[in-house]
């Protein structure tokens, strides 16, 4: 049976953390907000895990799960390098609401999905998210959602969609919006927007020049 915690109320956010440490490290399944939207989130490193995960969203392995992590270093250590221009993207945005794509780091033992040799990392920008990170590690984290349907933006809409699949719910309240991330490739020669988000392309530009865009336009949610 699915638990739920009010993350708004000190003592229930501290256990709903602990119960979905916990979870988590039993390859189980847990809803947490970010700074964008609702996720749902797994362990990274347990394949069993992300495979409950795309079933629970009814999402396939061709599109792989990304990943969030609760420290720059965590992120240093997922990755090959950062290129000529994550880190200037990771001091101007990170935490916040950019993902970014870059080799991965060949040595780690994992399955997120057919991800042709890349991951896609993200630090968000909200203290229950970044309190269970410390305390779990990276977590593959897609939205809390049915492949196909909108995002949740709190826990009740989460938990129609996701139902008993999901072990625990960290409910922090209605999210401020329903626009997910900006999505920006950095394993090309020139940075290429593959999502356009809650980060505008102008303020991209404004730290590394120029960004390649074929991605449609700026959403308005």
């Amino acid at each position: 049976m699915s638990r739920r915690y009010d993350c708004t109320d000190t003592e229930q956010r501290a256990a709903g953390l602990i119960e979905a440490a916990s979870a988590l490290r039993r390859g189980e399944l847990v809803v947490l907000p970010t700074d964008t939207v609702y996720g749902i989130g797994a362990d990274a490193f347990t394949p069993a895990a992300v495979s409950a995960l795309l079933e629970a969203k009814g999402r396939g392995r061709d599109m792989p799960v990304p990943v969030l992590v609760g420290t720059v270093r965590a992120a240093n250590a997922l990755v090959e390098n950062l290129g000529p221009y994550g880190q200037d993207l990771v001091d101007a945005f990170w935490p916040g609401p950019l993902t970014l794509i870059c080799g991965v780091n060949r040595s780690l033992s994992w399955d997120l999905g057919d991800a042709k040799g890349t991951v896609a990392v993200r630090m968000p920008q909200h203290p229950v998210a970044i309190d269970l990170l410390k305390e779990t590690g990276p977590l593959a984290v897609s939205s809390a959602n049915r492949s196909g349907a909108p995002p949740a933006v709190d826990a009740d809409d989460a938990e129609k969609q996701l139902g008993e699949s999901v072990s625990v719910y960290l409910d922090a309240g209605r999210c401020d919006s329903d626009v997910p991330s900006t999505i920006l490739d950095l394993t090309t020669a020139v940075p290429r927007l593959l999502r356009r988000g809650a980060l505008s392309v102008e303020r991209l530009r404004g730290v590394i020049g120029y960004v390649a865009t074929d991605a449609g336009p700026e959403p308005t949610g």
